[in-house]
């Protein structure tokens, strides 16, 4: 009987460890996902032929946020009839906006499944083209050609998406376009 309460106990005992190590692992995690992610600060799109042809996405990472690897992070973007779904390409990349905002990065490597990426500000120079980590004070700017995905955005059209990351809260927007395009570079959200 002393043999096999011995046992049963170091049963009991490698299950409660086993139970501990996996709550830990789990509130870890939730942490993560409640604390991380990031935000869509402001959108922009450039006109040409009274069509929106490119979109330029701002996002940082929300206060608290971890690192955010952009080449697990992909876009949702919808129009009125089309959705889409993006990944990042490293094909497209600037780690600065050298010739203006939709003018340093070549569109015609972006697709229906390709999106690009511009740094803003990258204070500690985490930010490049093969590892693109996204972390505390960065802002970037994801550029989508909507002629590719969408043969171009006309007016009056509602377009909504979502940025979503590997983990964390993903930065979701929504507009409505202008009844007439005014300028080249339209502010949108």
């Amino acid at each position: 009987m002393i043999l096999v309460a011995g046992i049963t106990a170091n049963v009991l005992i490698q299950t409660m460890n086993s139970l501990s190590e996996q709550a830990l692992k789990t509130g870890e995690e939730t942490i993560r996902d409640i604390s991380g992610g990031l935000k869509v600060t402001q959108i922009h799109g450039y006109v040409d032929s009274s069509l929106i042809t490119q979109l330029a996405i701002f996002i940082s990472p929300l206060s608290g946020s971890d690192q955010l690897d952009l080449n697990s992070t992909f876009i949702t973007l919808s129009d009125t009839s089309d959705t889409v779904i993006l990944n990042y390409t490293t094909s497209c990349f600037s780690a600065s906006v050298s010739s203006g905002l939709f003018g340093t990065l070549d569109d015609t490597k972006l697709t229906a499944s390709r999106y690009g990426l511009m740094v803003i500000r990258d204070v500690d120079s985490s930010i490049t083209s093969d590892d693109p980590s996204l972390n505390d004070q960065d802002l970037v700017v994801l550029l989508v050609n909507t002629t590719a995905c969408f043969s171009g955005i006309g007016t009056r059209e509602e377009v909504s998406g979502e940025v979503m990351p590997e983990y964390g809260s993903r930065g979701v927007f929504s507009f409505v376009t202008p009844p007439a395009y005014i300028n080249t570079i339209e502010t949108l959200q």
